[in-house]
């Protein structure tokens, strides 16, 4: 079962030393975390990591009880990365050894999940030495691009 976003804020608020048993989050300052994991988990997205993480439509639909659906291999990326965005707004530094570790499980979360964008090569590139002259008339050059519209794994595209 993956973490609720209230588990995650809760994690990056103890990474940068305020601790529930010494401190007590007040509601305002949760909703203020709450959007800055969205901020960031939306520009992650916007990166190509996509790991399931329901984004909200705007800032007032996001909940703290909400599960993330996120895999538990990315609660580390994403806890120590959420105090490294959180920690100014309350005075706090972030230690040397959390700004390594989010930079690594960063870079882990993101050759793990990212995916690459597929390119078409013009019609006015030479195919090369490879070409097989049976394979498009003697024609030397690429197909003609297809402009098709696709979507991700976790979109669909509804047609009229």
């Amino acid at each position: 079962m993956s973490y609720t976003k209230r588990q995650l804020v809760h994690a990056a608020l103890e990474e940068i030393g305020l601790a529930s048993y010494e401190f007590d989050a007040q509601p305002e300052q949760l909703q203020s975390a709450l959007r800055a994991l969205d901020d960031m988990m939306g520009s992650w997205e916007a990166k190509g990591i996509r790991i399931g993480y329901p984004l909200p439509n705007n800032p007032q639909d996001s909940s703290l009880d909400e599960l993330s659906n996120v895999p538990n291999s990315a609660n580390r990326a994403i806890i120590k990365n959420l105090a490294q965005e959180i920690a100014p707004s309350y005075g706090k530094q972030v230690m040397a050894g959390t700004i390594k570790i989010a930079k690594s499980s960063y870079n882990t979360l993101l050759g793990q999940h990212a995916k690459s964008a597929n390119m078409q090569l013009p019609n006015t590139a030479p195919l090369g030495a490879g070409n097989k002259p049976w394979r498009n008339s003697r024609d030397p050059f690429a197909d003609d691009p297809n402009f098709g519209i696709e979507v991700g794994d976790d979109s669909f595209l509804e047609g009229s």
